[in-house]
C-alpha cells in the first residue's frame, strides 16, 4: 500500500461517517482576515490555534518563509482575492522562529536539484532569461525583518485599498507565542 491509497482509504471513512459535517462553513472568512504563514509543518495547526482561530474564521496561504517572493506572484494574487472577492478586510504576515528557510543558501538547493536530475544548464538558461536563480532561492536573516519587509510588500502594493490593515507577527512553533512585529492599525 501506498501513502496515497492510504489517505484515499482514510477519506472513504471520512465520508461515510459524515465527518466533513464538523468543518462546514462558507467560502468568506467570518473573522474577515487572510493569514500567510510559512509552510512548516509545526505551524500546520500551531499558527491558527495559538490565536484562537477555528476552520472558516480566516484564509490561511502558506509558503517557504510567508514570503511574497514577487509583487505580482501567487501569493499577492491570493491576499488581493481574499480582500476583493471574499470578504477580507485584514492580513496577517506570521514568520516564525528557527524558520529552515531563513537560514537556506541557495547553492545545497542548486546542488540537490542537479543530485536528483536537474541538469546545471538550466541554471544557465534562467540566468540568461532574467531569472536570478540564487537569489529567488536564498533565505533571511532575520525573520522580524523579513515580516516587516513583507507587510510593506503588502501595505504597498498597487492594487491593495489603502486602508486594510496589515500586520506583521512572528511565532515561536515550540509553544505557540507570537510577538507583534508591525501593528497595522497604526498605520490607517
Amino acid at each position: 500500500m501506498s501513502l496515497l491509497h492510504d489517505l484515499l482509504e482514510y477519506n472513504q471513512q471520512f465520508v461515510e461517517n459524515k465527518e466533513y459535517e464538523k468543518y462546514t462553513t462558507t467560502k468568506s472568512p467570518d473573522k474577515k482576515m487572510v493569514l500567510v504563514s510559512c509552510m512548516d509543518t509545526r505551524l500546520t495547526e500551531l499558527s491558527t490555534k495559538a490565536l484562537g482561530l477555528k476552520n472558516g474564521d480566516i484564509k490561511h496561504i502558506q509558503n517557504a518563509g510567508a514570503m511574497i517572493a514577487h509583487p505580482y506572484g501567487s501569493t499577492m494574487r491570493s491576499i488581493l482575492v481574499a480582500v476583493y472577492m471574499l470578504g477580507a478586510d485584514e492580513v496577517m504576515i506570521m514568520g516564525h522562529h528557527d524558520c529552515g528557510f531563513g537560514a537556506l543558501q541557495p547553492e545545497p538547493v542548486m546542488e540537490e536539484m542537479e543530485n536528483r536530475g536537474i541538469n546545471p544548464d538550466v541554471f544557465d538558461t534562467l540566468k540568461h532569461s532574467g531569472i536570478d536563480i540564487k537569489e529567488w532561492l536564498k533565505g533571511f536573516d532575520s525573520v522580524e525583518e523579513s515580516v516587516t519587509e513583507n507587510v510593506a510588500k503588502v501595505r504597498q502594493h498597487p492594487l491593495m485599498v489603502p486602508d486594510i490593515p496589515v500586520h506583521g507577527v512572528v511565532i515561536n512553533p515550540d509553544d505557540g507565542k507570537i510577538d507583534l512585529v508591525t501593528d497595522g492599525y497604526e498605520y490607517n
